[in-house]
């Protein structure tokens, strides 16, 4: 495993410990930056307009579209260790 990668997972692990909760635009910010780092581009399809919590995390997955799966990863361990 690269060290990206193991440092990535431990975020992963972090991430359940943060001292408070996140708001809700950085929640979904972490949900993408892990989904894209996990899966790549979006190729999910799109939830209907009455599922808004779907809706805004498929929309938030999306503007991420492009984006390497390292820079993802690295954006995310970013993230998370500002968080703690």
């Amino acid at each position: 495993m690269s060290d990206l990668n193991a440092t990535f997972e431990e975020a992963v692990k972090n991430s359940t410990t943060l001292s408070e909760r996140p708001d809700n635009a950085t929640l979904l910010k972490i949900y993408a930056l892990y989904k894209q780092a996990t899966e790549g581009d979006n190729e999910a399809k799109k939830p209907s307009f009455t599922d808004m919590v779907g809706r805004a995390k498929w929309d938030a997955w999306e503007k991420l579209k492009g984006q390497s799966q390292d820079e993802a990863k690295q954006q995310y361990i970013d993230l998370i260790n500002s968080l703690r």
